[in-house]
């Protein structure tokens, strides 16, 4: 009951971060289960970012993911920062010394036979109940394998008959083993999750980069990949490094073959600049930041703002006769066309305000997108009606 006044997901996070930071020693994490789900299928872990350390050794790699750990959280805008240690499960270590087994005559697989037989178990029959039957395994009693002494006293027989204990020939130890191994293509890595609020994704991920690249040194052989949504941002940006330049060039030349006149042309997609200065406006006033959304919300913006200034300058193209006079043209296209153009933004603009205004699961996503839309559509009336008609009254020879 105290958790319901909160209008979206990052006040509410913020809040119970307050209350719970002040318990000591305590590690805590945010998430949502299908979130969880989703992310480990992205990354491979349960984060929704992630810096995976390659290598072989896994004391190697819990060290350098422990300083990994440390660099990143003085990044500002990370958070839940966390490492999947991979290294805690106590183990006892059997090394054989070969030397010393040599002497004796006794082979490394002499002693790992007598190991699995004792501690592990042997199957020495089955036992069969109507159709099912079971394994039936003897080893020893857990009182002559409980401790490294108990262990180490185990009677190894040596080609001559004689019996040593297990401890002559090898060294018994408690270490830290590993609980758990991550692996990718074929290679061991440690990973240590993070989240970022409060800043744009791709900014504080380069800044992360930038400081772990300058302060971690990585034995050769050893490297890391950042993983995650930021993986998926940066192919995303890659892409729309592409299609929005080609989009561009593809509209120009539609537009070319419209109007026959590079004139007209340049006219229409002289409103780029004005429009996307809308967009960024409205993410400023949002406080919002750059992401996918907002790029594919700037490409459907570019072809509203093109399918506008068609929508007047076919008027004037079809009209310039009936008017001697191009101010006087301009003026009646301006006033002919700007039902269709204000319906047209309109239309947009009311059905993409509550995507806008939303805070609930999901906003994240196509909030930026109807953002870019809404605010650039205010830009781009105005500039159909008062800017297009000043650049058509400069830039065009007189008829």
């Amino acid at each position: 009951d105290k958790w319901k006044n909160h209008k979206d997901r990052f006040t509410l996070i913020s809040d119970m971060y307050k209350k719970l930071n002040d318990l000591p020693g305590i590690d805590f994490n945010f998430s949502q289960p299908i979130a969880d789900n989703v992310e480990e299928a992205v990354t491979g872990v349960k984060g929704e970012l992630a810096v995976k350390v390659f290598g072989k050794d896994l004391n190697i790699l819990e060290e350098k993911a422990q300083e990994i750990s440390n660099i990143i959280q003085t990044v500002s805008g990370i958070t839940d920062v966390g490492i999947f240690r991979e290294i805690g499960q106590p183990t006892v270590e059997i090394t054989v010394d070969r030397t010393k087994a040599a002497k004796y005559g006794i082979n490394v697989s002499d002693v790992q036979e007598l190991i699995q037989s004792s501690i592990g178990g042997t199957v020495a029959t089955q036992l069969y109940e109507g159709e099912e039957h079971f394994d039936v395994v003897v080893r020893l009693e857990k009182a002559y394998r409980n401790s490294i002494e108990k262990i180490g006293s185990m009677l190894v027989t040596t080609p001559s008959g004689a019996r040593i204990p297990l401890s002559e020939i090898t060294d018994i130890s408690y270490k830290p083993g590993a609980a758990f191994i991550y692996r990718e293509k074929n290679s061991r890595f440690i990973a240590v999750k993070f989240s970022v609020r409060g800043r744009d994704l791709g900014g504080a991920v380069r800044e992360a980069q930038s400081k772990v690249e300058k302060s971690v040194q990585l034995p050769e052989g050893y490297y890391t990949v950042w993983g995650g949504e930021f993986e998926n941002e940066q192919r995303a940006l890659s892409r729309l490094a592409i299609v929005i330049p080609l989009s561009l060039l593809i509209i120009g030349l539609l537009l070319y073959s419209t109007f026959d006149s590079w004139g007209y042309a340049l006219i229409i997609l002289s409103s780029m600049p004005f429009v996307i200065i809308g967009g960024v406006f409205g993410l400023l006033i949002w406080h919002l930041h750059f992401s996918v959304a907002a790029g594919i919300g700037f490409v459907a913006l570019f072809g509203v703002s093109v399918q506008d200034g068609v929508v007047l300058l076919s008027y004037v193209k079809a009209h310039r006769t009936d008017y001697p006079d191009k101010i006087e043209l301009i003026k009646a296209a301006a006033s002919r066309r700007l039902r269709p153009i204000v319906m047209v933004a309109l239309l947009a603009i009311l059905g993409l305000t509550p995507a806008a205004l939303s805070t609930g699961i999901g906003s994240e996503t196509q909030k930026p997108l109807a953002v870019v839309i809404v605010s650039g559509l205010f830009v781009a009336v105005g500039l159909n009606l008062i800017v297009r008609p000043v650049l058509f009254k400069l830039f065009t020879p007189k008829e």
